[in-house]
């Protein structure tokens, strides 16, 4: 699939402003984060730290860092409109800065390199200021099972 608009892409590009509780991803969902941008390799989603989203003290939690890291990049994943579902093989999270509950954050998913087989990506998390409080890097392979199959 090239560039040009598929039927995945043009699925959640109406979606954009929206909270996003009824996708393909069971965890997106629960984490429900606003839908800022999608295009074809990138996707941007704001989340608000919810309770269940800290640690003990009250800021959030590495894993669910790590959710939302892997969760934007999986979306941007669908928005280049391959028929098989894709699977991430890895990913490499650096925590630099702390959130604390109640605060905004924004993640940014973007492509680095299509492959027949295998996608690489980058993403980031960033807070209201600016600052970055985590980034990642993700390899995506393609599995042997048709999106059709799952309903997709």
């Amino acid at each position: 699939m090239t560039e040009q608009m598929n039927s995945k892409l043009a699925f959640f590009k109406k979606m954009i402003g929206q909270k996003l509780t009824n996708t393909p991803s069971p965890a997106g969902n629960w984490l429900a984060g606003t839908l800022l941008e999608i295009d074809y390799g990138y996707s941007k989603l704001e989340y608000e730290v919810r309770e269940e989203f800290c640690n003990p003290g009250r800021i959030l939690h590495g894993g669910i860092s790590s959710l939302m890291l892997d969760d934007v990049i999986g979306l941007a994943n669908f928005s280049l409109g391959s028929e098989y579902l894709m699977s991430s093989i890895n990913l490499n999270v650096d925590f630099l800065s702390s959130v604390k509950f109640g605060e905004k954050v924004q993640v940014e998913a973007k492509l680095i390199r299509l492959g027949s087989n295998l996608n690489h990506w980058e993403a980031v998390i960033t807070k209201g200021s600016g600052k970055i409080v985590a980034k990642a890097s993700s390899n995506m392979i393609k599995t042997h099972v048709k999106l059709s199959e799952l309903g997709l």
